[in-house]
């Protein structure tokens, strides 16, 4: 009895440890990608951050895990290869392009739609939310069109480049419910790394098409960008990501999707102190509906998760045979 009790217990402290990581590190991460966009050509910078992350991924793998590594099946692969398409070519990718005119917060405030969109998607494939969750969506998406109203985010705020940022937002929804619906590695480990080459991958291939080069010198590239450039690699992507990708794998998808509620406030208060960023009255209380619509889904379907697991327990107690 001891045993398991300790297991779940150190289950319990690695599972908030990752989420802290993911609460705090992807928070920072836009003020980050705002600073090495000062000198760096977006995509390729963003293709540079996962390709070099993947590979040290890869290297730890092999030095780890040696001949069993790459134990995944073909279909496995595939399916880590589109997510990280979805979530670091489309979802990071949109995200740095949408910044290079909207403000780390803000840009912050739009991405924290993730889990109204996870929603919106699973009615889409016929997993029908309850009422509670439903009502929480339109509060969210209400507060997302809100940003999106004439002097919403501000004069200054190109509403297209905010329009990409949703984008991005709807993207990593996608990844994120693909890696939990469809087989994937096991091995987190293998499963990030898969997912930071082929969408790292895909971004250098974006930007050098987009002519990112041109014109572009390593000389000119600021300390500033490149410390921000190091920060994202080593901990945006090789600590943070790998948490992320690790959570959904053993922990509800509620409680990792709070991470949604909890990056904007960092993003927001690092942006104002760091980068005299300001955040109109309009456009806080349009984050702070969709914060509000966020936290009632994710709070709902944490419910839901524990009613449906306790009735399935129950379910099997009652069905257990009884010991001759």
């Amino acid at each position: 009895m001891t045993a398991p009790t300790r297991s779940a217990a150190g289950l319990g402290v690695r599972v908030w440890a990752a989420l802290g990581v993911v609460y705090v590190v992807w928070g920072s991460t836009y003020l980050a990608i705002r600073f090495s966009l000062e000198t760096l050509p977006p995509l390729l910078s963003g293709g540079v951050r996962f390709v070099i992350a993947g590979l040290v991924m890869l290297l730890a793998l092999v030095a780890l895990r040696g001949r069993r590594a790459f134990a995944a099946t073909r279909q496995q692969l595939t399916t880590a290869a589109i997510s990280g398409v979805l979530l670091l070519a489309g979802g990071n990718g949109m995200v740095v392009i949408g910044e290079q005119r909207v403000p780390s917060g803000l840009a912050a405030l739009i991405v924290a739609s993730v889990p109204l969109w996870i929603v919106v998607l699973r009615t889409a494939l016929r997993d029908r939310p309850g009422v509670v969750t439903a009502s929480g969506v339109l509060v969210g998406l209400a507060g997302v069109a809100l940003l999106f109203l004439p002097g919403g985010s501000g004069g200054s705020v190109d509403t297209l480049y905010m329009g990409v940022i949703a984008l991005a937002a709807v993207s990593w929804s996608i990844g994120s419910l693909l890696v939990t619906r469809r087989p994937v590695p096991q091995d987190p480990l293998l499963l990030s790394t898969v997912e930071m080459l082929a969408g790292g991958g895909v971004l250098l291939a974006v930007g050098l098409g987009r002519g990112e080069l041109v014109g572009f010198s390593v000389a000119d590239v600021s300390l500033r960008s490149g410390l921000a450039l190091g920060y994202l690699i080593v901990f945006g992507s090789l600590l943070a990501f790998t948490a992320y990708v690790w959570l959904l794998g053993h922990a509800p998808v509620s409680l990792v999707s709070t991470y949604a509620y909890v990056n904007p406030a960092v993003a927001v208060l690092l942006g104002a102190a760091l980068a005299s960023e300001r955040l109109t009255t309009a456009t806080l209380v349009g984050g702070a509906v969709i914060l509000a619509g966020v936290a009632i889904v994710v709070t709902a379907e944490g419910h839901r998760q524990r009613r449906t697991r306790l009735a399935v327990a129950q379910d099997e107690s009652v069905q257990e045979p009884v010991a001759a």
